[in-house]
């Protein structure tokens, strides 16, 4: 319990103390650009790929249900409900979590082994400034932006399973849609994905910021990183999820 109370305190003093630096000295434009697009662009095909299918099983799986009460016009109301309230948010922070957030412990592991980052103390830089604070904000912009690319691609895959594989009027699809889902249900998922990419990058960074052991501490740490991550990020969902909606 006291590695725990331990381990948590740092994480929450790293994630303070990068927030502190990007409103008193923040690092260069440049350095955020990076990890957003690294963050951001660089994954939006694993996204979109993932979430087309995904809306394409919610419409094969419910369409089985709803035609036996002739209900074939509200798997569009299914498919965008579910997406935006729920596994537009997760999903997508889970991509982020095993493609961007095991990079970020990763690429600060061996920076803290190497001992790249007690030079950059040494030559007066702060390392939370400089590697943290980048990654934090990029993670808070980025993944919202993701979520919403997400939400549309899975909308658009139940289209397709609908409308071309069914035979669901597809003015119908969209029009039912649109009467019976809200805009907060989309927002209220955008608000999932931001906090959604502060614990991916505060975790990922921590236990980046920590590796010991060498070598194999590295790939110990990521794999720390990535399950903690993906364990944060389905337990806070439901907290999440009972606060918002």
């Amino acid at each position: 319990m006291i590695k725990f109370f331990e381990a948590l305190g740092n994480a929450v003093l790293i994630t303070l103390k990068a927030f502190y630096f990007l409103f008193t000295k923040p690092p260069k434009f440049k350095h955020f650009v990076d990890q957003l697009a690294y963050l951001g662009a660089e994954t939006v095909p694993v996204v979109v790929v993932t979430s087309l299918f995904t809306g394409g099983v919610i419409a094969l799986q419910t369409y089985s249900t709803f035609s036996r009460f002739n209900a074939e016009s509200m798997i569009g109301i299914v498919v965008a409900l579910s997406m935006g309230r729920e596994l537009g948010p997760v999903l997508t922070a889970l991509m982020v979590v095993a493609r961007v957030g095991s990079a970020m412990t990763a690429n600060i592991g061996t920076m803290r082994i190497t001992e790249q980052i007690d030079a950059l103390e040494v030559m007066a830089i702060d390392p939370v400034r400089y590697l943290v604070t980048p990654r934090i904000v990029s993670a808070l912009i980025g993944l919202p932006m993701l979520t919403l690319i997400s939400d549309i691609s899975g909308i658009f895959g139940g289209w397709l399973v609908a409308t071309k594989l069914f035979g669901v009027n597809p003015d119908i699809y969209w029009q039912k849609m649109i009467d019976f889902t809200e805009l907060y249900d989309i927002i209220g998922g955008l608000y999932k994905s931001f906090f959604f990419g502060l614990i991916i990058a505060s975790t990922s960074c921590y236990f980046g910021f920590f590796t010991s052991g060498g070598t194999k501490g590295v790939g110990r740490a990521t794999t720390n990183s990535v399950v903690t991550s993906s364990m944060l990020i389905l337990i806070s969902d439901y907290f999440l999820t009972a606060v918002i909606f």
